[in-house]
């Protein structure tokens, strides 16, 4: 066995045939000589800095070359440190791997394999822990630049990072027992015979992941919609694989299964091409029906002067009903489909009436006068 080892040594050539000399000699500490616990030192000195300049420099100018995101660069990439422990512990293994292959270091081969063990053991670990991690970076190659269809891109991101999550937990849960030796046979066959009973057990989840994944094909509300379902009002925050996330006008935030979301109508009032406003105005029953008929023209006239007013066609002011003491005048005009324009244009328009029908000498119905 020596002869062979020496053999390899003398074919192997620069480096081993350097090392070799290095780290000859007699036993230092451990079964290791002097030279061996040197070269080792020195793997530890490399993987350590292989790690620190990969989670610095070389992961963040991979993912800034292939993210769509400008969410992810140096600064953001080091919250996951794992990458860099991955890659020092992989160096680390690789390179303890060739010395033991390639040369023949004075060392206790027992410490020396199960160092390389437990060194491709903590790789495949952090690799795991790294991988749970960078999920939640999914978004930044989701959701591009751009407001075509950014609100389906964060919809699809939302339930990319729940799967993406589920995923590497149940790899990380196999890797773990395979690292652990469990039996992963008695398992598998043991899920094989009470499945039905978890499958009847979960069905209430999975019908919450089918549910996810119609909301997403679907697409009957995303991620920054504002919706209704089941008397339920807010913004949709979140899109889960089981549950979605809607936070109230109170600022709270609720809870709806992805089911109940499916099978129950769903009011979207994000997707409205515009916004209705109806203000109806009453007047003394004994107005003139000519400034009545004036009132109604000069105010549909300066409504569809309004830059926010949409659907002219569709606008109206007429004379809808008369009563005892009063006549009804009803309006319908359309603007942009903005909150904030529907506010502002209602206001203006009560505004804008109140004005017209002082210059036309109406006088706005009082039910608490009496004549």
């Amino acid at each position: 066995m020596q002869d062979s080892e020496e053999t390899v040594s003398e074919d192997s050539g620069f480096p081993a045939e350097m090392l070799n000399e290095w780290m000859a000699g007699d036993e230092f500490l451990l079964d290791f000589s002097s030279g061996t616990i040197a070269i080792v030192l020195a793997i530890i000195a490399i993987s350590v800095t292989g790690g620190v300049i990969s989670r610095r420099y070389l992961f963040p100018k991979i993912m800034d070359l292939i993210s769509k995101s400008e969410r992810i660069d140096g600064k953001s990439l080091l919250a996951p440190k794992s990458l860099g422990w991955m890659l020092g512990f992989l160096i680390f293994s690789e390179l303890l791997t060739w010395l033991d292959n390639n040369t023949n270091p004075v060392w206790d081969a027992s410490i020396a394999q199960n160092a390389i063990d437990w060194s491709f053991t903590f790789f495949l670990l952090g690799m795991l822990l790294a991988a749970y991690r960078l999920v939640d970076y999914l978004d930044a190659f989701i959701v591009v630049e751009g407001e075509e269809n950014a609100a389906s891109r964060r919809s699809l991101a939302s339930v990319a990072e729940s799967i993406g999550h589920l995923v590497v937990a149940l790899l990380a849960a196999f890797v773990v027992a395979g690292l652990f030796g469990l039996n992963l046979d008695g398992i598998i066959a043991g899920l094989g015979i009470t499945g039905l009973a978890l499958a009847l057990a979960a069905r209430d989840s999975v019908a919450n992941i089918f549910g996810a994944i119609s909301i997403i094909i679907d697409q009957p509300f995303n991620v920054g919609d504002w919706i209704l379902v089941d008397d339920i009002e807010g913004e949709v925050v979140q899109i889960g694989l089981r549950t979605t996330l809607i936070r109230s006008s109170a600022d709270t935030l609720i809870t709806i299964p992805n089911s109940n979301l499916v099978n129950s109508p769903v009011e979207n009032f994000s997707q409205r091409r515009f916004r209705r406003i109806r203000p109806s105005f009453e007047f003394e029953a004994d107005s003139d029906p000519s400034s009545l008929k004036q009132f109604c023209e000069k105010l549909l006239e300066k409504v569809k002067e309004d830059p926010r007013a949409v659907k002219e066609d569709d606008s109206w002011v007429k004379v809808n009903a008369f009563g005892p003491s009063m006549v009804t005048v009803s309006c319908n005009f359309y603007s942009v489909q903005s909150s904030a324009s529907q506010r502002e244009m209602t206001e203006d328009i009560l505004l804008l009436a109140k004005g017209i029908a002082a210059d036309c000498s109406l006088t706005f119905h009082e039910p608490r006068l009496r004549r």
